[in-house]
């Protein structure tokens, strides 16, 4: 599906107060991403259950592959500082069209959460709503293990 539609079939809702200041997290990362090689700037603001706001940027590498997404960031910044339970995702990039993760970041998102909420945001209009589940509704998943 391509990211328009994807975009598209988002809710257009009204962020509460508390999204409003994720997704203003979430473009204020964006203005960090090191993105010499695209110029596509993406920032990712991942709100824990503690209520602690955990942001990412996407870096990029000339070996292409290398680079690290914004969400993914987010993720590993989050789970560096002990959080692993997560209330709410906003992803803002710096170009007009929101736009969802990729494929890997979702993956990566299924691993701690369930049916995340996902705010999308780009430089032009309002933010549009959209859960994890939308996102992602066929996810790999393994039987976890007694270690955990």
């Amino acid at each position: 599906m391509a990211r328009r539609e994807q975009v598209r079939k988002a809710v257009a809702l009204r962020p509460s107060p508390a999204d409003q200041a994720l997704i203003r997290a979430a473009r204020q990362a964006s203005r960090r991403a090191y993105a010499p090689y695209s110029n596509y700037h993406v920032g990712a603001a991942l709100r824990g259950r503690s209520g602690r706001l955990y942001l990412g940027c996407n870096c990029e590498n000339a070996a292409t592959p290398m680079g690290l997404c914004a969400e993914r960031s987010a993720i590993a910044n989050a789970v560096t500082q002990g959080e692993r339970r997560f209330t709410a995702l906003a992803i803002a990039v710096r170009h007009p069209v929101p736009a969802p993760p990729c494929g890997a970041c979702r993956q990566t998102l299924v691993e701690f959460c369930e049916n995340l909420p996902v705010w999308l945001s780009g430089s032009r209009g309002r933010p549009v709503f959209t859960t994890l589940d939308r996102l992602m509704p066929h996810r790999f998943n393994l039987p976890r293990g007694r270690g955990r």
